[in-house]
């Protein structure tokens, strides 16, 4: 049961403290070699053809980078292409990136997914019902999807640029943590408003009181619109600030980027 009336009221004087507190000193290699090891490489685009699925993980494996993300229907080439390999296969399933589809056809999309061999998915909240005020429903969807993911990966994505305020940004990523998500996520990065550095920070901060409750680590995902070395070096010098070194490990902390990956290569040569 999603419980919303205890939610936590961010303060914006800590968000902006920890914010402008993060150091400006460029990146520097150790942490661009970091930053290369937490992406998700990702290709989303209605466009994508098998051959280019299996050069972007022929890229993924030479760039040693966590995982790749595509859709559902591109899964299988990845997963063969990245056989013996380190790097996983995520995909982005239900109804993504509107999340507008029917639960039931949204869990089958997922279920498909994993059919395929995704090791992890990404799935997007209910905007509406969440803004409506329909929190439980938010909260039993995000469940529907972990007990269809079981031992795989899910991260809940809440589109911060929809969400309006920051509290709202807090109570998505309490509910997304108390309903089963092991990662939350930012973005699409198919809307105008993609990753910022005061959402993370708040969703930062709730994946710190939610481990401090119950003890279980959940991981973070800052998505779209980190594209270079200078920003992603902030992200995660705001989650060392906020939840240690610990947390910057593949299984804790994941950029989703694209092009991301080509500035990190000609820098660390």
């Amino acid at each position: 049961m999603a419980q919303t009336n205890d939610s936590v009221k961010v303060d914006d004087i800590t968000v902006e403290r920890l914010v402008s507190g993060i150091s400006s000193v460029p990146s520097t290699i150790v942490e661009k070699r970091l930053i290369l090891s937490l992406v998700d490489l990702t290709t989303l685009e209605g466009k994508d053809t098998d051959n280019q699925i299996i050069e972007l993980c022929q890229k993924a494996v030479k760039a040693g980078v966590a995982a790749v993300c595509v859709y559902p229907g591109l899964v299988e080439v990845a997963k063969q292409e990245l056989r013996n390999t380190s790097v996983k296969v995520a995909s982005v399933a239900g109804g993504f990136p509107s999340g507008q589809l029917p639960l039931k056809l949204r869990l089958t999309e997922a279920c498909y997914a994993i059919e395929q061999g995704a090791d992890e998915i990404d799935m997007v909240i209910s905007r509406g019902k969440f803004l409506e005020g329909n929190y439980q429903s938010v909260f039993e969807e995000i469940s529907a999807f972990k007990q269809v993911c079981g031992r795989h990966t899910l991260k809940v994505i809440l589109e911060t640029g929809e969400l309006e305020t920051l509290d709202n940004i807090r109570l998505a990523s309490d509910i997304a943590l108390k309903s089963g998500a092991d990662f939350i996520k930012t973005s699409t990065g198919k809307i105008s408003v993609n990753a910022t550095l005061p959402a993370m920070c708040v969703m930062l901060q709730a994946i710190k009181d939610h481990y401090a409750v119950t003890g279980k680590k959940c991981g973070i995902k800052p998505s779209g619109g980190i594209s270079d070395a200078s920003t992603a070096v902030k992200y995660i010098r705001l989650t060392e600030n906020v939840l240690g070194k610990e947390w910057l490990q593949p299984s804790l902390f994941r950029f989703g980027a694209s092009r991301l990956v080509n500035h990190l290569l000609l820098e660390i040569k």
